[in-house]
């Protein structure tokens, strides 16, 4: 039982480093927006978005699903005392990574000016996505070497890399950004039209940094591997397993893990895209002018989306972190522990996921105000309408992570692909029914993560034989939601009254708002000793929580 609790307690704290790396990676994400807003404008963030939109697909098609893949083949092979396969998966993933990264970047570099302007009808945005073009290459490499540290039971390298990547990316994307939108509206003068190449090469500037931060985050997880090359090499001597894999058996292998996890991942993001290209061609269409369609899209992408991917990298953390482990458990056929370290990953994240979409619709407009100065009433609207997406989206993430790692790697695939023809229907349905432009979008997202969440919990259920705890994961966390955001609500209304700094009473009211739901979540018994000892500095804690009699 202790060996069972070591394993459950150890990929949670990883997940907890992994989503520590995730969120403080998400937060310099969310600083460095600010200026880069500041400098290219609402409008300049739509070619940014746009731009990325592309980059992510072809991202997914090419790599994204590659750190996943050679996680879980490589902790299989270690499991089964199989060191020299695992070093060989990783050699094939890195030649896999190579090809499709260069195939990606061809393809983004040379088609950007069909896909920005005939398909997505926003042809500035071309000068960005060219810039992304080689990062491409460079992020299917560093997710080949990051998806062996985790396969190895390891988060430290991709953690400490994620941070790297992110610093670098945000002082080359603004200091570009600021250069370039520069250059762009003298450029622009010759145009007649310095404010639209301004916002166009403003962007590049933006999309300039995401290639250096992950060129700085490749160069850091090549040195760790160079650091550990000895203790690999021991490892071989200690191989167990005398049946060596050929590097034909390895890639094919390869293939048919990522095929599956491609085309789930695809399915599951390729919706912003769709959106973006259903959005504007529908309501161009319908007649607004480009220019507050291009406004509204970049509010969308540079201030909602961002807002909202921050709780949201906890939950990809913990996917990526409880994959390999949880395929351990499945292979050797211990279900008892599959199903508690599923149980154990859905409480985690739905603890975060609850508060965070609550506070979000709570302080929509004096957080907006806070980051990025926009008091507008629609960048508000679609914050607190939105906000819901937030445990929908972390529960779909976790859930497809969870599927994959008990080697169900089809039904993602298939829940995907349903969820995402009725999430079309239902984009459609309200930009033509109800006229609802760019809140539509929200909806439509929010009503795709929804269906994910419910088509995998029962695939879960049917599969691994986990049930479903209602009361601890999910009622507990919504209530202490619901009145953290009541009294989060009148705190901030009466802040505003008698002091009328919105950064001081954003501030407090957060602060409040965190150390409220803590104390609910104590009194309902929603979190015990035992998960409390999981996290990070857990037993600390957990000791102090005792001193102060919050638990017994």
């Amino acid at each position: 039982m202790s060996n069972k609790k070591n394993g459950s307690t150890n990929f949670i704290l990883q997940g907890s480093i992994l989503a520590i790396a995730s969120i403080v990676s998400r937060i310099i994400g969310l600083i460095y927006r600010i200026p880069l807003i500041s400098i290219v404008g609402d409008i300049g963030m739509s070619y940014y978005g746009c731009a990325f939109e592309i980059y992510n697909v072809l991202l997914l098609i090419s790599s994204f699903s590659l750190p996943l893949a050679v996680s879980k083949l490589v902790s299989a092979s270690l499991s089964n005392g199989s060191r020299r396969n695992a070093m060989k998966i990783f050699k094939g993933a890195l030649a896999f990574a190579f090809v499709s990264g260069s195939i990606a970047a061809l393809i983004v570099f040379f088609g950007a000016t069909y896909i920005t302007g005939d398909i997505l009808k926003t042809p500035m945005a071309v000068y960005a996505l060219r810039v992304l073009a080689p990062t491409l290459l460079i992020v299917a490499v560093l997710g080949a070497v990051r998806g062996f540290f985790q396969g190895l039971g390891t988060m430290m390298p991709s953690a400490f890399s994620q941070i790297i990547e992110q610093i670098f990316n945000a002082v080359v994307s603004v200091l570009a950004a600021y250069l370039l939108a520069r250059y762009g509206t003298k450029y622009g003068e010759a145009f007649n039209d310095p404010t639209h190449y301004s916002a166009a090469f403003g962007a590049a500037g933006g999309t300039l940094g995401t290639g250096a931060g992950a060129l700085a985050g490749l160069l850091f997880v090549l040195f760790v591997f160079m650091i550990y090359k000895p203790v690999f090499k021991r490892m071989y001597r200690k191989d167990t397993d005398s049946t060596e894999q050929t590097y034909k058996e390895i890639l094919f292998v390869l293939a048919a893990t990522i095929i599956p996890v491609l085309l789930s991942t695809t399915i599951y993001n390729i919706s912003s895209i769709l959106d973006q290209g259903i959005f504007k061609n529908v309501v161009i269409a319908q007649g607004y002018n480009t220019d507050l369609v291009d406004e509204y899209w970049g509010i969308f992408t540079g201030k909602y989306k961002t807002l909202i991917n921050v709780p949201l990298s906890i939950a990809s953390a913990m996917a990526s972190s409880c994959v390999p482990s949880i395929t351990r458990s499945f292979q050797s056929e211990d279900f008892e522990d599959t199903k508690r370290q599923i149980l154990s990953a859905t409480r985690f994240v739905m603890i975060i996921a609850f508060p965070c979409t609550v506070g979000m619709a709570v302080l929509a407009s004096p957080i907006l105000r806070l980051l990025f100065g926009d008091s507008s009433e629609v960048a508000a609207n679609m914050l607190a309408a939105g906000a819901v997406s937030i445990i929908f989206y972390s529960l779909s993430t976790l859930s497809n992570g969870l599927l994959q790692g008990i080697n169900r790697m089809k039904i993602p695939v298939r829940n995907a692909a349903i969820a995402l023809v009725l999430h079309i229907v239902f984009l459609l349905a309200l930009l033509y029914g109800f006229n609802l432009h760019i809140f539509a979008v929200i909806y439509a997202n929010a009503f795709f993560a929804l269906c994910m969440c419910v088509l995998n919990e029962l695939s879960l259920k049917k599969y691994s034989g986990y049930q479903i705890e209602i009361k601890k994961t999910y009622l507990i966390p919504l209530f202490s939601s619901v009145v953290m955001g009541v009294v989060t609500f009148i705190l901030y209304k009466t802040l505003d009254m008698l002091i009328g700094i919105n950064f001081v009473c954003t501030v407090v009211s957060i602060v409040v708002a965190v150390i409220v739901y803590g104390l609910l979540m104590l009194l309902l018994k929603g979190l015990t000793e035992e998960e409390i000892v999981r996290f990070p500095k857990g037993r600390t804690i957990a000791g102090l929580l005792k001193r102060i009699h919050l638990l017994s």
